[in-house]
């Protein structure tokens, strides 16, 4: 729950128009799926992306459009052939997260919900060459997005919020890797309990990149210092997402009606959590919607928060003081 009993703040008018524009563009692109059959075109982590690119136009992702665009693009290729030649299990999860991360690496991308878009093919069984292009689509039409904005209504000159500046830390791509034992410990068990239950998204594409940026930048995430509030607030958007598609089906005003809960939710937990939009997203590209997906969610989510917590108490006792 919210760590207050106060309301949130009001946002800003510019802030809740590029929401409302977010929001537009998602229910477009469902459009597009539904009108030429392509599933593919809605991607869950568009959500996240194009939440994060438009309503912060001076932020790390903002700032590097041609990466928006590509780099989902490549890790969802080395997904795709992976789904292709490999079975749903432990190995082809993790070599999917690691060439995933080593595409960022190489790239030096900062957009970090490429892993998603690598590992979405291996968790649904996506095996069709039209994936890729699927994701270029959007991408690079909220890249170009991106750019008009800039271009055409520029962020006005004021300094940037403390909350901004976190942000664009946490959406940096990782110095060293102090962080990597740790989010291996996370992946396996997660990874292997999916396995072993059969409950594919107790390990859901988005959750690996809210681990991948926890783990990560443990001093600047944003959700990190409140795990149980992430649990809860990615639960209840898989909650949603689910009552949207049962209720109206995969249509665009269930995406757009999807998205605007997210939104409001990570509102009024007062959590800046791209990911956890796309989380809402997801049960418009399962094959069966019932459920089952939210309390997966909850599992997954709960998993990581509790060994975030143990590692984070570990630190803290290993750290000298002075």
């Amino acid at each position: 729950m919210p760590d207050t009993d106060r309301p949130p703040p009001r946002p800003p008018a510019r802030r809740l128009a590029a929401e409302a524009v977010a929001i537009a563009y998602l229910g477009a692109v469902a459009a597009t799926a539904d009108v030429t059959g392509i599933s593919y075109l809605l991607f869950p982590e568009l959500a996240a992306l194009a939440h994060d690119v438009l309503t912060r136009p001076r932020g790390t992702w903002a700032r590097a459009p041609a990466l928006v665009a590509a780099t989902p693009v490549l890790t969802a290729i080395l997904g795709t052939f992976i789904a292709r030649h490999m079975a749903y299990g432990l190995p082809a999860i993790l070599l999917t997260v690691a060439g995933a991360i080593l595409v960022i690496r190489l790239l030096r991308s900062p957009v970090a919900p490429a892993i998603s878009a690598g590992l979405l093919p291996l968790s649904l069984g996506v095996t069709s060459w039209l994936y890729p292009p699927s994701i270029l689509a959007g991408t690079g039409i909220l890249a170009g997005l991106s750019l008009l904005g800039r271009r055409f209504a520029p962020a006005p000159p004021e300094p940037l919020s403390a909350a901004d500046l976190r942000d664009d830390i946490v959406e940096l791509p990782p110095t060293g890797l102090s962080w990597l034992p740790a989010f291996l410990i996370f992946l396996i068990a997660d990874a292997s309990l999916a396995v072993a239950t059969g409950w594919r998204f107790l390990l859901y594409p988005p959750l690996v990149v809210i681990a991948f940026e926890m783990f990560a930048h443990p001093a600047a995430c944003p959700w990190a210092p409140r795990p149980l509030a992430l649990a809860a607030a990615c639960t209840l958007s898989a909650g949603l997402g689910t009552l949207f598609v049962l209720l109206l089906g995969a249509t665009p005003a269930a995406v757009m009606l999807s998205m605007t809960g997210g939104v409001l939710l990570l509102r009024l937990f007062r959590l800046h959590v791209p990911p956890a939009l796309a989380v809402g997203l997801l049960p418009f590209v399962l094959p069966q919607v019932d459920g089952r997906f939210p309390l997966a969610v909850g599992g997954g989510t709960l998993l990581l928060a509790g060994l975030f917590l143990l590692w984070r108490r570990a630190r803290a006792e290993s750290t000298p003081r002075a």
